[in-house]
């Protein structure tokens, strides 16, 4: 009797951890799918040069929309867990991961030495941000 007591107490804390670690990630996830569709209305139109100027602004603005959808929740939930600035620091970092992932499929760019020493620096200051010294 005392072991299948102990062994529900376990499964009590082990399903609370994984609930908590679970609503954690669920800000960072909503923060990828918000920057995909951000980096498509920021620069998906550059491959569609021949476009208006006012047909691209109203797409971007349409998928921009979608993008705030995932975003505003994302911080919204996310601020139970983070602080602003370390939600803005993980809004930054995935930002850059996105575009880097963005600009060589979609954009067809190659990523130099500079951009990847200047991501290492700002990977750097996001360490600083969470588990820094100070």
């Amino acid at each position: 009797m005392n072991f299948i007591c102990f062994d529900l107490i376990m499964v009590k804390i082990i399903c609370s951890t994984l609930t908590k670690m679970l609503a954690k990630s669920y800000p960072i996830l909503l923060l990828v799918i918000s920057n995909v569709f951000m980096m498509f209305a920021w620069y998906g139109h550059l491959k569609f040069t021949d476009k208006p100027l006012y047909s691209i602004i109203f797409f971007s603005w349409l998928i921009a929309f979608v993008e705030y959808c995932f975003a505003v929740p994302a911080n919204r939930l996310g601020h139970q867990y983070y602080s602003a600035a370390e939600l803005k620091t993980m809004q930054e970092v995935i930002t850059l991961c996105v575009f880097v992932v963005f600009s060589v499929l979609y954009l067809g760019e190659s990523i130099s030495i500079n951009h990847i020493i200047g991501f290492i620096l700002i990977f750097a200051g996001a360490f600083f941000i969470f588990k820094g010294p100070f």
